[in-house]
């Protein structure tokens, strides 16, 4: 019945399962791992072996009254103290190196499984889930794992060596005290149980709140221009309040372990005494034998009053781990196919065949768009806010898969196509273009690592950036901090564009790239996007009408639909033209 418990705990800790899905982690490690393992057997072994000793102290020394043993005996036990304590650092050390690199490993797989995700994902998912899911539960994924691994095998040799002392001094006794022993660690069978649910809402908590920290940095100048202090203090006083609640809940389930054990442990205790006493009495269990017995029954059920705490830890950490291979185990949506087309270069033409897509079923938020846009094209993407424009060039890069129709690079279907490659003949300068922490270099060659010195002088010449490069102490070297929060609007759209014309892509996608500017800065940008324009097929979405007015060709797409297409001047003079009413508005 015992042995049948003892499996069923171990089959609802999924204990198998999650240890052989994090093997090849720990195998780079193994020789470590399992020499860190091997240090706990003495560690463990040792304990039984000062309370052995006890039995021979008590009996020559309290009973025969041997000077010799006197200093022998203490000697012995120091030195295997000292010989356990060298042993455990060891061992620390070793379970210290071996769960850092495999967090390390663990968090660079999930690192670049996020990099894979697809954009809906990131549309769904709020930074601080991303945070907690893909570091903090790797950190208490391996370190509790490990640090809890050493800690039960340790324990686990220390009960059976004890366990031998037990029954070597008296087996009515040791079956007393391995009786209670059981009793006090049944209630861990009902611990995952209890948490499982608290668990996952605590995962929630711990998001927000990391999303708060997220929202309080980025937001800063928003929060101070409207005076939202308040207003932010008191979110995140509430998702405090919802942590706290599930905390207390949480440890209302599981505080009661510690202190049940220990109760149950003061029984055996007490039962061992007893017998014990009768036993002496009745001169079947000498006086050392009894003093050894209670050693090592006292060295037995310690940390078992406290495993409670330990074992939480655990579940914590199973619990992290089987969220984290979760995440590894998703399906990406968005995958090249077998035996994809590698695509590099546009030959002719671009079309988009009866195209429909909506974020969510049944939602159509683009319907049987039909366009065709030739090579070296530029083709104008006009109409209200919302009704699709962006949405219909991250169709063209596959950030998200049409449901009906398709899109076509010189008659092949873009799915067809090799997805890297594919992005690899697209550029885009967006509204809101992200710079990486590090020099004005680094962020321009992230769009062709490879770019020789010449080539990123030309990028730079033809993105109007030279004589902002030129006023610069470090020029190309100058460090512009995380997203290039020290520029200006303007230089972080024209370091956009450089890293757009270095990448020498056929395709540019300019995503309302000078909306956010003043006019100053909007007369550099745009001539810099005048350069980059030159020889290549380009998509402009474009809300300023007199921006686009030079296109080869302009799609008005209003609510989804594509309302009219043509030239300035055919949409001009077309009668009831949406475009010419609008043409006409801004103008006033």
């Amino acid at each position: 019945m015992i042995f049948k418990k003892i499996k069923e705990k171990f089959k609802s800790l999924n204990f198998i399962q999650n240890y052989r899905k994090i093997y090849p982690y720990v195998k780079p490690y193994k020789t470590r791992a399992i020499l860190a393992l091997l240090i706990t057997l003495p560690i463990g072994s040792m304990d039984a072996v000062i309370a052995w000793v006890l039995k021979p102290y008590m009996d020559t020394v309290m009973i025969e009254k041997s000077v010799q043993a006197t200093s022998l005996i203490p000697i012995l036990i120091i030195l295997f103290s000292l010989l356990q304590s060298l042993l455990n650092y060891g061992a620390t050390y070793l379970n210290t190196w071996v769960g850092n690199r495999i967090t390390m490993d663990l968090k660079m797989t999930l690192f670049k499984k996020m990099m894979r995700k697809d954009p809906a994902f990131f549309d769904k998912t709020n930074s601080g889930e991303i945070l907690f899911r893909f570091n903090n539960d790797a950190d208490t994924a391996c370190s509790g794992l490990l640090s809890n691994l050493k800690l039960f095998s340790t324990r686990l040799f220390s009960s059976i060596s004890l366990i031998f002392v037990l029954f070597y001094n008296s087996w009515q006794l040791a079956i007393i005290a391995l009786i209670v022993l059981f009793g006090a660690l049944y209630p861990l069978s009902t611990v995952r149980k209890r948490i499982k649910d608290l668990m996952s809402k605590n995962v929630v908590s711990a998001s927000a709140i990391l999303t708060h920290y997220n929202e309080a940095f980025s937001g800063n100048r928003v929060v101070a221009s409207f005076n939202l202090y308040d207003y932010q203090n008191k979110r995140f006083k509430e998702t405090l309040r919802q942590m706290f609640k599930i905390v207390m809940k949480m440890t209302k389930k599981t505080g009661l372990l510690t202190p049940m054990m220990h109760f149950i442990i003061s029984i055996g205790i007490a039962g061992v005494i007893w017998l014990g006493s009768y036993l002496i009495m009745n001169n079947q269990l000498s006086p050392g034998g009894f003093v050894s017995f209670i050693t090592a029954l006292l060295m037995l059920y310690h940390p078992i009053k406290s495993i409670g705490t330990n074992f939480t830890n655990v579940q914590f950490s199973f619990m992290a781990m089987e969220r984290i291979f979760a995440i590894l185990e998703q399906k990406t949506t968005l995958t090249t196919p077998p035996n994809a087309k590698i695509l590099t270069s546009v030959e002719n033409v671009i079309e988009f065949k009866n195209v429909t897509f909506g974020y969510t079923p049944n939602k159509p938020v683009l319907k049987d768009i039909n366009i065709t846009v030739n090579k070296g094209q530029t083709i104008a993407l006009v109409g209200n806010s919302g009704g699709g424009k962006s949405t219909l060039v991250s169709l063209l890069t596959r950030f998200y898969d049409i449901q009906n129709g398709s899109i076509e690079i010189d008659g092949t279907n873009i799915r067809n196509l090799n997805l890297d490659s594919l992005r690899s003949q697209i550029a885009f300068v967006f509204q809101d273009n992200i710079l990486f922490a590090g020099t004005i270099r680094e962020n321009i060659l992230l769009g062709n690592k490879n770019a020789s010195e010449t080539e990123l002088k030309e990028a730079v010449k033809n993105a109007c950036l030279d004589e902002f490069i030129a006023s610069l102490p470090l020029g190309l070297d100058t460090r512009i901090g995380e997203r290039g929060t020290t520029l200006s609007g303007g230089q972080r759209q024209r370091i956009a564009i450089a890293r757009a014309f270095i990448k020498n892509a056929p395709i540019v996608v300019l995503d309302e790239a000078t909306s956010a500017l003043d006019n100053k800065s909007e007369g550099i940008v745009q001539q810099a996007i005048y350069n980059l324009m030159n020889d290549r097929t380009v998509f402009i979405i474009a809300h300023r009408l007199s921006t686009v007015r030079n296109a080869d060709k302009i799609a008005v797409i209003n609510h989804g639909v594509l309302a009219e297409i043509g030239t300035h001047d055919e949409l001009i003079a077309k009668e009831n033209s949406i475009y010419a009413s609008l043409y006409q508005t801004q103008l006033k």
